[in-house]
């Protein structure tokens, strides 16, 4: 497959600044490269309404949100998403993310709330994972506070968020977490097994790497057991019938691209409704690179298209 120029100049980029890969130091080393890095690919900070940090009681602590109500988004029962970032349950932010959400709040004219979840490995599944749910639940309980409509919440995550998303939308149909309207899948992590075809055709030299993602997955499991969990490995769920409607995202040169293919395809099977939607020749994190890759804010915009036709065929 033959890579977008706009990713292509990205891996270049990246290739010159001359970074060490995340799994050849330490969490501490890849956090603060992480770090410094992100700024130089984000798009535009939009302005927002009304932006506002919040701690609330979470499983094992506080923890800590980001609430962006867009521009135009009315005072009372607006429509809500809660955005789970990614980062392999390891890395990421309130800051790495914070584009796509103040992108999505002023073309959904919505609110979005953003949590600073745990993360491993000094947290490991299934800790972050219950600040989702406590999130969530905080939300529905307190819609009228937040100014949403609580039969209008949806959940949004990338990559690692997107598995913790989907995972959620699963509790959520069997009344282990508040009820959601849709579920914004972007390139999610869907099979910690990592065994899928698109591990080799796009292993290396595509961004995030096969190694990379081993290491991810090995600091956030508890023991190897846990990888066969569906909480850990959505597509393992024996059953997805019932969840919310999707919208799938996908970047074609991913290793993640076959996974989420077949977690798309495996929701349409059992009934749900499905918007797939797949960026040929993009690259895992793309939609975090609007600086250099325009198909970013497509990616943002048809996402909440999807979403917005999913309430009004409630």
């Amino acid at each position: 497959m033959t890579l977008d120029p706009d990713a292509l100049r990205v891996l270049e980029i990246g290739r010159a600044a001359g970074g060490e890969p995340f799994e050849t130091g330490s969490v501490a080393t890849a956090r603060a490269a992480y770090n410094a890095s992100f700024p130089t690919l984000q798009g535009d900070h939009e302005p927002v309404a009304t932006t506002l940090e919040q701690q609330i009681d979470g499983p094992d602590g506080p923890i800590t949100l980001r609430i962006h109500r867009g521009i135009g988004a009315p005072p009372s029962g607006a429509p809500a998403l809660l955005y789970l970032h990614g980062g392999g349950w390891v890395i990421g932010n309130l800051d790495s993310h914070d584009e796509i959400c103040r992108l999505m709040a002023n073309l959904g004219g919505a609110v979005i709330v953003c949590p600073d979840y745990r993360l491993a490995p000094e947290h490991k599944f299934p800790a972050g994972l219950g600040d989702c749910v406590a999130t969530l639940r905080f939300m529905a309980e307190n819609a009228a506070d937040l100014g949403i409509d609580k039969a209008r919440i949806g959940v949004a995550g990338d990559s690692a968020g997107g598995n913790l998303a989907a995972v959620l939308a699963l509790l959520a149909r069997d009344g282990l977490a508040p009820s959601l309207a849709a579920q914004i899948l972007i390139y999610p992590n869907t099979d910690a097994r990592q065994t899928s075809d698109s591990y080799r055709r796009f292993g290396d030299g595509f961004g995030l790497t096969a190694t990379t993602m081993s290491w991810f997955r090995d600091h956030y499991v508890r023991t190897p057991d846990d990888i066969l969990d569906w909480r850990v490995s959505p597509l393992l769920a024996p059953d997805l019938a019932g969840v919310a409607p999707a919208f799938v995202a996908l970047a074609g040169c991913d290793i993640l691209a076959d996974e989420g293919a077949a977690y798309a395809a495996r929701l349409q099977a059992a009934g749900v409704p499905v918007i797939p939607r797949q960026w040929l020749g993009q690259i895992h994190g793309f939609v975090s690179m609007g600086r250099h890759i325009p198909a970013a804010r497509q990616a943002v915009a048809e996402a909440v298209a999807a979403w917005r036709h999913f309430e009004r065929g409630r």
